[in-house]
């Protein structure tokens, strides 16, 4: 029996009118599963995200979200099923860290409706889970950005969708909350497509591995198949060897330092 994809695209391509940005991208991504997009600056990590939400309008392909189109969907009802959080996401400036966190309730709200107890004890759950719950009347302006960011992934655990495309969620974050933020992902079953920085975390937290170069995808599979060292070496331009993390015997990765 064929997995159900909560997520998919095929020969999936995208251009800025004086050059090609992504080509060819092919992925499917089942419930409860955690694919990282890895590569150099410049890779089209970011770029991705934004045409897997239906920000950007592919050039060639189509995204499939739960089997349909996504242009299928109105924001509201994509909204429902998808939340992205961007590098470039806007921040509030006359904003309590409450008032961010509950913004993610208004896709499943009526303009008139109101704030439930239910949503108020979800709220007080998020709180928690990104570890802000004594911050939670504080000012935006006022939070470090690791703060903000977790403020962020709080109003997207806010929206309750099923599928997250998170850029860099790590960014800014603390090594513990680097580790909290993606263990509770992790907990939660929920689908995601996450851009990574740092190999090794990506490495350990995902199932699978995207890796992009220049546009274009160079390899996609396991983390132990796609951090290889000639693989890698290649596409960052930098030597690099391979072992076992000793914690969870995933594939570590450490770079040559100085001039090679």
């Amino acid at each position: 029996m064929q997995p159900e994809w909560v997520l998919s695209c095929h020969e999936l391509s995208f251009r800025w009118a004086e050059a090609p940005a992504l080509s060819n991208i092919s992925l499917d991504l089942q419930q409860g599963e955690r694919l990282g997009v890895i590569g150099p600056n410049g890779a089209g990590k970011s770029t991705l995200l934004k045409l897997l939400a239906g920000l950007y309008p592919a050039t060639q392909g189509e995204v499939l979200l739960c089997g349909q189109p996504i242009r299928y969907f109105n924001l509201r009802a994509r909204a429902r099923q998808l939340a992205l959080l961007s590098q470039e996401t806007e921040q509030p400036q006359a904003m309590t860290v409450t008032e961010l966190m509950l913004l993610g309730l208004l896709p499943h709200k009526k303009l008139w409706q109101q704030n439930s107890k239910s949503d108020l004890i979800k709220l007080q759950q998020c709180l928690a889970q990104v570890g802000l719950t004594g911050k939670q009347q504080q000012q935006l302006t006022d939070l470090s950005g690791g703060e903000l960011q977790r403020a962020q992934l709080g109003r997207v655990l806010m929206q309750g969708a099923s599928v997250l495309l998170l850029d860099e969620p790590t960014n800014h974050l603390d090594i513990q909350f680097q580790h909290q933020l993606l263990q509770l992902i992790s907990s939660l079953k929920l689908s995601l497509v996450a851009s990574f920085h740092d190999l090794n975390l990506a490495a350990s937290y995902c199932d699978r591995l995207l890796l992009l170069s220049n546009g274009v995808p160079v390899a996609i599979g396991t983390p132990a198949q796609v951090l290889t060292e000639p693989l890698i070496s290649r596409v960052f331009g930098r030597p690099c060897l391979v072992d076992n993390n000793p914690f969870d015997g995933k594939p570590r990765l450490t770079f040559a330092p100085g001039v090679c």
